[in-house]
């Protein structure tokens, strides 16, 4: 697979979704903007597999209910094959449940929106995703947040796995946790953006991640963010 087409200074947009009527809307939508351009179309997991392989795009808007292979299944292959630079995935759904949250998150989506939302909210969206910023949509984050709540326990990472993180890294794990973007993160750490990168980049691989919204549910999961506070444990 070839890289992006860096080029024509456009971000590669793959659109995927089993309906013929949503998929025509959202490819209008996306050309209304001279920042990104549609590569392909795909109406299920296995095409999506196929067209992002041949395509390259650097975001795939990814249904997850679809016949044959549905959205979750479909990430996940695409990002443990990609030859080349992963896409950014941006899940859309018009359910908004938390099973399909957590599966998405940990299949490695960048970022998880319900299809209703406002389309200068969608644009900017992938343009989020496409910087590789995390994306959640605020009743997922509720969600999210409620889940590790009412979580019990035995569900729950172990916090070992943090003892092979520097203290650095444990710090940009807590604030990447929190949703704060690189350039937050440098200010709040007082550090340089590409020094937080590097440590992202390090506590990603030690901890086997794939993007950074995994790194979201790891914080959660660990217990390194405490729900409603934002503090560590």
């Amino acid at each position: 697979m070839t890289g992006p087409d860096t080029d024509r200074g456009t971000i590669r947009v793959l659109v995927v979704d089993d309906q013929a009527l949503v998929r025509a809307g959202l490819v209008a939508l996306l050309r209304t903007d001279a920042g990104l351009t549609v590569v392909g179309e795909a109406a299920d997991g296995h095409e999506a597999i196929a067209r992002a392989e041949a395509t390259a795009p650097d975001v795939i808007l990814m249904d997850i209910r679809m016949p044959n292979l549905d959205g979750v299944a479909a990430t996940r292959h695409i990002l443990a094959h990609a030859a080349g630079p992963a896409p950014k995935i941006l899940i859309l759904t018009t359910f908004d449940l938390d099973e399909h949250v957590f599966a998405a998150l940990r299949a490695g989506a960048s970022g998880f929106l319900l299809k209703d939302t406002p389309a200068d909210q969608m644009l900017a969206a992938i343009a989020t995703v496409a910087r590789g910023e995390v994306l959640l949509a605020p009743s997922v984050t509720r969600r999210l947040v409620h889940h590790f709540v009412t979580a019990p326990e035995p569900n729950r990472r172990r916090p070992e796995e943090l003892a092979q993180l520097t203290s650095q890294e444990t710090a940009v794990l807590h604030l990447v946790g929190q949703g704060l973007a690189n350039q937050q993160i440098a200010t709040r750490l007082n550090i340089a953006p590409a020094t937080v990168k590097s440590h992202l980049g390090r506590l990603m691989t030690k901890l086997k991640l794939s993007s950074r919204a995994q790194a979201v549910v790891v914080a959660y999961e660990t217990g390194l963010i405490i729900p409603g506070t934002g503090d560590r444990t």
